[in-house]
């Protein structure tokens, strides 16, 4: 029994054919918007690609801006099939195409789909990645003489104050690594040799954090020096005061900035989905319904369904097709071994 048969007589046959047309037209601008979202989601990545360990998630910009185009695409080739599809003599070449579309089209679904999934599931791999690239870049944040690391000043400090964090996880991060160069540090300075020595690796080594990190929104000036030191400044005590710098995390603010990107897209993809679905459904109801016209009354009602059979019967057919296709695979890689072993027979015995 056909799944879900509907009847349509010659009136809702080019309602049909309209609809679709209109519909293939708007799956076309939607595919436009997903190639769109997927080129915003890999630039803003690679903005911060300086600062990212590896690059697993541009997996999904990369599978939107590809779906995106592959969207485009089948659309157009719906929309011109719905134009063809009330003329007797137009349609039937486009026929042949149609199963390998359908099967297309579902692929589409299925890897925008996989897109919203994968952009959740890679969470936990892009914070790993960002902990790792800002802590590469917190380290060599002194590195402004060393060619290929000049820039990472510049990119950490531009980071710090537009998504206004301090450090890595925060602010202290910056008090285990020595982001001063040796450069800009007197080492006749009785200080700056007492700091060296005390440290194991001779890095110099302080409670201060840079200028980047300080909070504009302080009612008082910022000190980036001697932050655990409550003595060093007048009416301060460090483990209270909250204002005076950043006290959110780079590798936070970074990944709840890429999540909202992910959560504003979500929809949007769901949404082209369900609009490719509707194509899809739409052109299959079209196809069936002209496949039962009686070409001797064309203005008689036909039936359209999604499956000539149920799902359970499709999918039997569908299995004992490609069994059929393994088994002739199988019989011809066979016939070529026996024939390649008469061969050899025939070669050795003559």
């Amino acid at each position: 029994m056909a799944l879900l048969k509907l009847q349509f007589p010659l009136q809702r046959r080019v309602r049909l054919a309209q609809s679709l047309w209109l519909l293939s037209w708007l799956a076309v601008l939607a595919g436009a918007f997903t190639f769109s979202l997927g080129v915003y989601l890999k630039t803003e990545l690679l903005r911060r690609a300086e600062v990212m360990d590896n690059t697993e998630i541009h997996v999904v910009p990369n599978i939107l801006m590809l779906v995106g185009l592959i969207t485009i695409g089948i659309n157009l080739f719906a929309g011109r099939v719905c134009q063809d599809s009330l003329d007797s003599a137009r349609f039937p070449p486009w026929k042949p195409f149609l199963l390998p579309w359908y099967g297309l089209a579902w692929m589409v679904c299925v890897w925008l789909l996989s897109a919203v999934v994968l952009s959740y599931a890679l969470q936990g791999h892009l914070e790993e990645s960002l902990k790792v690239g800002l802590r590469n870049g917190i380290r060599f944040y002194r590195d402004t003489d060393v060619p290929g690391r000049c820039f990472q000043k510049e990119t950490i400090d531009r980071l710090q104050m537009e998504l206004r964090c301090c450090g890595n996880t925060n602010y202290r991060d910056w008090f285990e690594v020595q982001w001063i160069s040796n450069r800009y540090l007197d080492f006749t300075s009785k200080e700056v040799k007492d700091r060296v020595r005390s440290n194991v690796d001779g890095r110099y080594l302080m409670d201060g954090v840079p200028f980047s990190c300080c909070n504009p929104g302080s009612p008082r000036p910022c000190l980036q020096n001697h932050l655990t030191d409550n003595t060093a400044h007048y009416n301060y005590e460090h483990q209270s005061e909250e204002l005076n710098l950043y006290n959110r995390g780079c590798r936070q603010a970074l990944v709840d900035y890429y999540m909202g990107l992910m959560n504003t897209i979500g929809p949007g993809i769901l949404s082209v989905i369900s609009l490719q679905m509707s194509v899809l459904v739409s052109l299959r109801y079209l196809q069936t319904s002209l496949d039962g016209v009686d070409p001797e009354n064309p203005e008689a009602d036909s039936e359209g369904y999604i499956l000539a059979k149920g799902v359970k019967e499709t999918m039997m057919d569908v299995k004992n097709t490609m069994f059929k296709l393994l088994q002739f695979g199988q019989v011809e890689a066979g016939d070529e071994a026996e024939a390649g072993a008469d061969g050899e027979k025939a070669a050795t015995s003559s």
